[in-house]
């Protein structure tokens, strides 16, 4: 038999967590879950408009570490039986050595950049906006319930990732950066 994409048992508005508890589907854990997935599905976007092989394989390791948080965060915390992924410290650093040699290459920031220029660099600047979303629901998640220190930090360190890796972009395109330049009266 094949297996059905639709099981039907979400049209109440409720869906289930790994472990069998069903929450409604406007849950924050089910938001927290589901914004992390469409900054996965985002970062997708952005892998399909690079060339850069090393930025592609980095990107493919980041959406593997955004669904083994997914998990977590899709997973009943006492009655899930199932053994989910882990992350580790080292995943953060990862991500801060690869923001560390952006910063190495592109110029000093100097003011606030208007988002735009070039067709990735604004994938990115969306991307880092959901990542920041994503962070904030998970935020919101741990003040009642219990979410591993490591899930937010990774996000936090990720969305600063996503916006260097415009900066990134923008440089090797030779686009020009527009400063923001605050009308004050």
């Amino acid at each position: 038999m094949a297996f059905k994409i639709y099981t039907k048992t979400g049209d109440k508005g409720q869906t289930s967590l790994i472990g069998g508890t069903r929450l409604p589907k406007q849950h924050i854990r089910i938001e927290a879950y589901g914004t992390v997935d469409e900054l996965n599905s985002y970062l997708g976007l952005i892998r399909d408009t690079v060339q850069d092989k090393k930025i592609i394989d980095l990107i493919i390791e980041i959406q593997d570490r955004l669904f083994t948080i997914g998990s977590h965060l899709a997973a009943d915390p006492e009655k899930n039986k199932m053994t989910l992924p882990i992350m580790h410290e080292s995943d953060v650093v990862k991500l801060e050595e690869e923001i560390d040699a952006i910063n190495a290459v592109v110029p000093e920031m100097k003011f606030f950049v208007l988002p735009g220029g070039h067709i990735c660099v604004s994938h990115c600047h969306v991307a880092r906006c959901i990542c920041r979303r994503a962070e904030r629901a998970v935020l919101r998640l741990a003040e009642n319930e219990t979410v591993d220190e490591i899930h937010y930090k990774y996000l936090n360190r990720l969305s600063d990732y996503i916006f260097m890796l415009s900066r990134y972009i923008t440089h090797v395109n030779k686009v020009e950066e527009i400063p923001w330049k605050p009308k004050h009266g």
